[in-house]
């Protein structure tokens, strides 16, 4: 295993999480509009203010994620968002051609940023997660 590559590949995860963030967001504003996303987010049974605060966190989710700033604490708060859209294409099927679409590419993205919380920040990151000092000796107490 070549350690040396590891954080490229976590800056690799991070930059295509965080492009496919705003284009999800730019699509919503430009495409389908504001109005839209609302009226769609009533039809599958959601409120419809909803629709500022997933636009907003894909937007400001995925700038933070190019940037690299508190990369697996933002991976984490786009989970919600991600397993929300598993559960909304779920009666779909599967491929991403169904119509309204299939729920295996929000499943993926939320793997996606599940393996990123869990990696790191990667390359050329502007500010890290604090994560808590764990103790870096295993205890084994006699039973």
């Amino acid at each position: 295993m070549n350690d040396r590559l590891n954080a490229y590949g976590a800056l690799l995860l991070r930059l295509s999480l965080g492009v496919m963030f705003i284009a999800h967001a730019w699509l919503k504003v430009s495409v389908f509009t504001v109005a839209g996303f609302e009226g769609y987010l009533t039809q599958v049974g959601l409120p419809a203010f909803l629709a500022w605060p997933i636009i907003l966190t894909e937007i400001l989710g995925g700038v933070a994620l190019i940037l690299g700033l508190y990369t697996r604490a933002i991976a984490v708060l786009t989970l919600p968002l991600l397993l929300g859209t598993v559960l909304v294409h779920a009666p779909n099927g599967w491929v991403f051609n169904a119509p309204n679409g299939g729920w295996e590419y929000p499943a993926f993205l939320a793997i996606g940023a599940l393996v990123q919380a869990l990696i790191g920040d990667g390359a050329y990151a502007l500010k890290a997660t604090p994560l808590p000092r764990l103790n870096d000796q295993v205890r084994v107490s006699a039973a």
